[in-house]
């Protein structure tokens, strides 16, 4: 009997921190759990430039970013294209509701960031996950 490996829904990720060693261990830590970080920026138009030219499965952005625009306007610039958000940061927008697929509150620890990925997937498969990692909550 061969096994195969489940296809995810999330592979393709775009870290938007402007913390230089929050983006580093998140994308340590998640390109060792498996996934593709097609990018790590701060700032709204990098990561404008980075979905404009390919294909990302989700982004993982803080509120707080770099340059004029912050995460939630980042997040309801690419709610209408389809790019789903999930927004990793010291205080969740009361808005995140309705433009993101949820929130990880800081500080979290990595594992509570690949469970929250991993919780993600089932939701999006239409199984919620019997328990959520701390700090995480899914809309």
């Amino acid at each position: 009997m061969l096994f195969t490996r489940k296809q995810r829904l999330i592979n393709r990720l775009l870290i938007v921190e402007d913390e230089p060693l929050v983006a580093f261990d998140n994308e340590h830590a998640l390109g060792e759990a498996g996934y593709e970080v097609v990018a790590t920026v701060d700032r709204f138009g990098d990561a404008m430039a980075v979905i404009e030219a390919g294909e990302v499965d989700l982004i993982l952005s803080d509120v707080a970013l770099a340059g004029e625009h912050d995460g939630v306007h980042l997040a309801r610039t690419v709610q209408p294209l389809g790019v789903r958000l999930l927004f990793v940061t010291g205080s969740c927008p009361v808005e995140a509701p309705q433009i993101s697929v949820g929130c990880l509150t800081k500080p979290y620890a990595q594992r509570d960031l690949i469970d929250s990925l991993k919780a993600l997937e089932l939701a999006l498969a239409g199984k919620m996950p019997k328990r959520l990692p701390v700090g995480l909550s899914l809309y």
